[in-house]
């Protein structure tokens, strides 16, 4: 990883933090990175804060580059890669982190190997959930390489391209449904008469505890339930209440949702 020349096409939050990963782990040299951009405004951020060049055309970005990572929008990566189309060869390894898009799609757009990637919100603070699969023409040296890459903004998983779907209704958005869920438990604080701050402060802290908890513990999340859980105490109060309210039938239908729906952008 640190001799390769990684060309970012697009430098927006997902690319910066990838970049910042790999320059704190110290995976990679400031000299081996290069992104492109259409925004004056976020090359240079991307230049003064870490050191890398920055450059507005994206033939120049990928001119030289061994690994290229596809960071712009879905509907534009035609345009991204088209723009690049005559520095792009076969020997280059596209990791394309286009929600939605098919590996088959980039394939098409390019003379070398594709893999497709998942990353999440949480990836911005290295604390990310990235799933990776591999395209018709990657090798296993190629998912390696991008699994490193992924593992500078956190965790790594390798799946099927015919779950990226599921992926996305689970990390992709599941970022949403606990900021959701943060939400309606600050809110009912406040309710009950906790300072707004002190509501906030405790819903998210609360959260990253269980959640850490369930980490080093690697127990069953069931289990940890019962374990806070004590036979007529308040968490069972609580947990019928929300039970009854269609707690996980409603989890259930918002996955399903976010599933159906990535399935719909991907065709």
């Amino acid at each position: 990883m640190k001799t390769k020349r990684i060309a970012f096409v697009g430098g927006g939050n997902m690319a910066e933090a990838i970049i910042a990963g790999l320059l704190a782990g110290g995976l990679t040299l400031e000299k081996n990175l290069v992104a492109a951009d259409v925004s004056a405004a976020r090359r240079a951020l991307l230049g003064q804060q870490y050191g890398i060049d920055a450059v507005a055309e994206n033939g120049a970005a990928v001119r030289e580059a061994d690994v290229v990572v596809l960071a712009v929008k879905p509907q534009q990566a035609a345009e991204a890669l088209t723009a690049a189309s005559g520095a792009l060869t076969g020997r280059q390894l596209v990791i394309s982190i286009c929600a939605g898009l098919p590996t088959r799609a980039v394939e098409a757009l390019v003379p070398g190997r594709v893999v497709r990637a998942m990353p999440n919100l949480p990836a911005l603070v290295r604390r990310g959930l990235t799933a990776i699969c591999a395209g018709a023409r990657a090798t296993a040296a190629d998912l390696d390489l991008a699994e490193e890459l992924f593992a500078a903004v956190g965790a790594v998983v390798r799946l099927p391209e015919k779950l990226m779907n599921e992926v996305t209704a689970l990390s992709g958005s599941g970022p949403g449904y606990v900021f959701a869920f943060l939400e309606a438990m600050e809110a009912a604080a406040v309710a009950m008469g906790l300072p707004p701050d002190t509501a906030r402060r405790m819903a998210v802290e609360t959260v990253r505890g269980a959640a850490e908890l369930a980490v080093q513990t690697r127990e069953e999340p069931a289990e940890l339930r019962r374990r806070v859980s004590s036979k007529g105490g308040t968490t069972l109060a609580g947990l019928a209440a929300l039970e009854a309210g269609g707690f996980s039938a409603a989890v259930a239908a918002g996955m399903k949702a976010a599933r159906d729906r990535a399935a719909e952008l991907a065709r």
